[in-house]
C-alpha cells in the first residue's frame, strides 16, 4: 500500500472534518423540526428548544394523524401520492419517447424540433400569460394540473444524450435480428441508460412532491397538494390566539406537518442518490 506523505494527510483530514461539518450543518435543521414538533408548550415558545426535544409531548403528532387537522391534511396527502405517480408517469412517457425520436439522426427536421425544444428554455410567455393560458385551456382539475406542468425541457435534453451515446452497433445488430422500434426503446435504450433514466424520474418526482404554486392558482382547496395545504394550514395556525389551551404548541402542529410530510422522501431518496451522479454526468455530456 503506497504511504500517503504529510501534505496528503493533511489535505484527507481537512477534507473529512469540513464534510463533516457540512453534513451536521444540513442535518440540524432536520433534528431541530422533529424536536420542536415533540417538545412541550413552555419549551417551545420559551426558545429553550436548540437541539433535543424538551417536555415531551405527542399531542402535535396525534392532532395531525388523528385529530381536527387530520382529514384534510390525509387529503391533501392522497392528492400528492397521486399527483406524484401518476404524474412522474405521464411525465416520463412523454420524456422517454421525446427523447429517443430526438436522438435519432434520421428524424426527419430533427435539428428543427431539437431547436425547438432548446429554444423554450431560453423564453417563455411568462407567468401572467401562463395562467391565463391554463384558465383559458380549462386546466382547474386534477389531470389538467398533471398535464398543464407535466413536462420539462432540460429532462428531456438530458435523456436525449443519454439515449444518443448508446453504440449505434448494437441497434443495427437488434434491428437485423427483426427487432421493432419498441422493442429497441425498451430492450436496449432504457436499460442501458438505466441512472439517467433514474435521475429524470427522481426530478420529476421531487417537483410533482413539492409543487404547491401552480396548484394554489389552478385547483381548488380539495385539490390541493399536501404543500399548498401546509402553506395554508400553517398561515392560518400562526393567527390563531396563542393563548388557547392545548397540549403542544401552535409551532409544534407547525413542524409536525412538516415531519409528516417529509417522511417518504427521507426513505426513498437515499435509495435513488446513487443513480443521480452517473445519470447527470452521462445525459449531460455528449460526445
Amino acid at each position: 500500500m503506497k504511504r500517503l506523505d504529510k501534505s496528503e494527510i493533511i489535505f484527507k483530514v481537512l477534507a473529512y472534518v469540513l464534510l463533516t461539518m457540512f453534513a451536521l450543518l444540513c442535518l440540524y435543521p432536520l433534528v431541530y423540526v422533529v424536536s420542536v414538533s415533540i417538545s412541550s408548550v413552555k419549551a417551545v415558545e420559551g426558545g429553550k428548544v436548540v437541539l433535543y426535544p424538551i417536555g415531551f409531548q405527542t399531542g402535535a403528532l396525534k392532532a395531525i394523524i388523528m385529530g381536527e387537522y387530520g382529514r384534510k391534511y390525509w387529503l391533501a396527502y392522497s392528492n400528492t401520492i397521486y399527483y406524484t405517480v401518476f404524474g412522474t408517469a405521464v411525465s416520463m412517457f412523454v420524456a422517454i419517447t421525446g427523447a429517443y425520436a430526438l436522438s435519432k439522426t434520421r428524424l426527419m427536421f430533427g435539428r428543427g424540433f431539437n431547436f425547438l425544444l432548446v429554444f423554450t428554455m431560453w423564453f417563455n410567455a411568462g407567468m401572467i400569460p401562463t395562467y391565463k393560458n391554463f384558465r383559458s385551456l380549462g386546466i382547474n382539475n386534477m389531470f389538467g394540473y398533471i398535464i398543464g406542468i407535466g413536462f420539462n425541457a432540460f429532462n428531456i435534453i438530458l435523456l436525449r444524450n443519454a439515449f444518443s451515446g448508446v453504440p449505434h452497433e448494437i441497434e443495427e445488430a437488434a434491428t437485423i435480428d427483426g427487432a421493432t422500434e419498441f422493442q429497441l426503446l425498451t430492450k436496449i435504450y432504457i436499460p442501458m441508460s438505466k441512472a439517467s433514466v433514474a435521475t429524470v424520474t427522481m426530478f420529476y418526482a421531487i417537483s410533482r412532491w413539492n409543487g404547491w404554486f401552480w396548484a394554489t392558482m389552478i385547483l381548488d382547496d380539495s385539490d390541493y397538494p399536501l404543500q399548498a395545504h401546509i402553506r395554508d394550514t400553517i398561515s392560518s395556525i400562526a393567527q390563531e390566539d396563542s393563548v388557547v389551551v392545548r397540549s403542544y404548541a401552535n409551532r409544534s402542529l407547525q413542524y409536525a406537518m412538516l415531519v409528516c410530510s417529509i417522511i417518504p422522501i427521507v426513505i426513498i431518496y437515499p435509495q435513488m442518490q446513487k443513480y443521480f451522479a452517473a445519470g447527470v454526468n452521462v445525459g449531460g455530456v455528449k460526445e
